[in-house]
């Protein structure tokens, strides 16, 4: 016989047992009641069945002194992969009696279930096959197809109302015994299950009975609402009976209103027609007298165009000069601002050309001393040079004396001797003397050729300052040039502005023309409003003068005053106002001084 893997042997045996501990659980639970707490037996024993089933295959971690294997690795890893699950694993890490991994994870276990979400945290960790791999091993029953079957069963917890205290609970110490009594079958637990089917009935007759007495309650409620509607339907159709009566009542107003109206309008018809005849003569009258008043009107109506075109050409005029104006004025800022910059330059200009005068200063004073060293160490040559002269003079004195002393050699050899040796004594100092004034020499000569390398420096110096002092002079005199053209561009402004006063007095002279015009225009206009303001008399009742009382005739033409109504001939109303707007005289009213209007006669063709 084949000999099975004991591996596929455990997670087929935690299957069945997962199996018996959920369907366990359901059962009772839907005898019991669906709330359940954190003492009920077969809620515990699940709890350790899901234990062991997350235990199997757990790979074992090691730690500083022993090997660590706990499930709280792979549960962790839940809140990455469900964002919901992020709560769940913060309250376990805040828990204040939890002190081990174990205990967080069955926390967590607890805490799934009262969400009812344990299903669905399991399903996102068993997809996860690869992050699982870190935790378990490959023949674990997580990493198998035994996992999803209890992932699958866990979805009927879900019709499980779990109601666990986690936070006083001892959790780290608990041991993890599965109790098998519970799933062993015998008669007590046939007849419990009888029992079960009874109390199931029971409870759903319960049930009914309570739906029952729900829709009773309903039907109380709208028995009451319908009492209600038929007496607001009662009041409904009193207050109608009154709005009709009262319907009735307005419409009879109505009619006699009606009426009413139709002898108003025929009483205003035959005063309209009455009237209108009136007006249609009073219109005639008013179209003859108007030709003139038009002519006037549209003359100063040309005049007001003229002088208002006059006025738009001025007022552009002198938009146009204020632009200028203000262009001017920048100009002349930024003429200014240029100004004081190249003022400012011309200050640090100076201030630099009195720097390179007190350097030039003190490196003329520093190569005359120099030169004056130059004089001292050249009379020191000199004296040396008188020195090895006066030293060659007496080397030729001695050479001669040595010829004399050895022509006098034989005379006496012990006086040779001594002046002898005397003389090998001076020689020897003499040699120790030019010695220490060849050194002399050569240390002048480098101290020579310093000074000439120093005395070049100088040089190379003054030229450079030279050409800086030349560029300075250059820039004043283009600053001269500048202060040259804003002079220049000072009397232009001062021109520009004696333009813009003689322009602005001229639009003063213009203003006050205008607003001359204008006056006349509204004296016209007054006039014209107080004409169609009167009603003059009609022509059979006007047929003799106000003044004279003499008869209208072709002689006597009749004149109208706007002002006061009264009608004059033309002998009486003699006195004439000449007008700027008219080129003929106007007559004038003697009363009121207002103008008079000639007006035709019904015997004047």
């Amino acid at each position: 016989m084949a000999v099975k893997d004991p591996t596929a042997v455990e997670r087929a045996n935690l299957l069945n047992m997962a199996k018996l501990s959920i369907k366990g659980l359901i059962e009772s639970a839907l005898s019991f009641g669906r709330t359940l707490d954190s003492d009920y037996p077969p809620l515990q024993q699940f709890f350790v069945v899901m234990e062991h089933c997350l235990k199997h295959g757990l790979k074992v971690r090691k730690s500083f002194l022993s090997y660590n294997k706990t499930i709280w690795g792979p549960l962790e890893l839940v809140e990455k992969l469900y964002p919901e699950a992020e709560e769940i694993a913060a309250s376990v890490r805040d828990l204040p009696g939890l002190k081990t991994p174990l205990g967080r994870a069955r926390a967590w276990l607890r805490l799934a279930l009262m969400q009812k979400k344990m299903a669905d945290y399991l399903r996102c960790l068993i997809i996860q096959r690869d992050l699982l791999s870190e935790f378990y091993e490959y023949h674990a029953l997580m990493m198998e197809e035994e996992g999803a079957v209890i992932v699958g069963l866990l979805v009927g917890l879900n019709v499980i109302d779990a109601n666990l205290c986690v936070k006083g609970e001892d959790l780290d110490s608990q041991v993890g015994v599965i109790d098998f009594s519970m799933y062993l079958k015998s008669d007590d637990d046939i007849g419990g299950k009888e029992r079960n089917v009874q109390i199931a009935a029971i409870l759903d007759q319960k049930n009914y009975v309570e739906e029952l007495n729900r829709q009773l309650n309903t039907v109380s409620s709208l028995h009451a609402r319908v009492d209600s509607l038929e007496k607001s339907n009662t009041k409904l159709i009193e207050e109608l009976a009154i709005a009709k009566n009262n319907i009735i009542k307005l419409q009879e107003e109505n009619h006699q209103l009606r009426s009413e109206n139709t002898l108003i309008l025929m009483k205003t018809q035959h005063h309209l027609e009455a009237t209108k005849v009136d007006v249609e003569a009073e219109l005639q009258t008013y179209k003859h007298s108007r030709q003139g008043l038009d002519e006037m009107y549209n003359e100063a109506r040309r005049q007001l165009r003229e002088e208002s075109q006059l006025r738009q050409d001025m007022e552009n005029e002198l938009v146009v000069q204020v632009s200028m104006k203000h262009e001017i004025e920048l100009a002349m800022k930024l003429l200014e601002k240029d100004i004081h910059e190249k003022q400012d330059t011309l200050i640090g200009l100076r201030q630099q050309l009195d720097e390179v005068k007190a350097i030039n200063m003190e490196m003329y004073q520093k190569l005359q001393v120099s030169e004056d060293a130059m004089k001292e160490k050249n009379e020191i040559i000199g004296r040396l040079e008188d020195k090895t002269n006066q030293i060659n003079a007496t080397m030729k004195q001695l050479e001669q004396r040595l010829q004399q002393a050895e022509k006098a050699q034989t005379e006496a050899e012990a006086e040779d001797e001594k002046l002898k040796q005397e003389y090998v004594n001076k020689s020897e100092s003499l040699q120790k003397e030019f010695s220490q004034k060849e050194k002399q020499l050569l240390q002048l000569e480098t101290d020579l050729k310093i000074e000439k390398e120093w005395r070049q420096t100088l040089e190379d110096d003054l030229q450079k300052e030279k050409e800086t002092v030349s560029q300075l002079r250059i820039e004043t005199q283009e600053i001269i040039n500048l202060k040259k053209e804003f002079l220049k561009l000072q009397e232009k402004n001062k021109q520009l502005k004696r333009i813009c006063q003689d322009q602005e007095a001229a639009l003063q002279e213009l203003a006050s023309k205008l607003s001359e015009s204008k006056l006349k225009i509204e004296d016209i206009k007054e006039a014209n409003k107080a004409l169609q303001g009167q009603v003059w008399l009609k022509d059979k009742e006007a047929t003799h003068c106000k003044l004279c009382e003499k008869e209208f005739s072709l002689s006597k033409r009749k004149h109208h005053c706007r002002n006061c109504g009264e009608i004059f001939c033309n002998a009486c109303s003699d006195n004439e106002l000449p007008l700027p707007s008219s080129p003929k005289p106007v007559r004038v009213c003697d009363s009121c001084h207002a103008i008079l209007i000639q007006r035709c006669s019904s015997n004047v063709p």
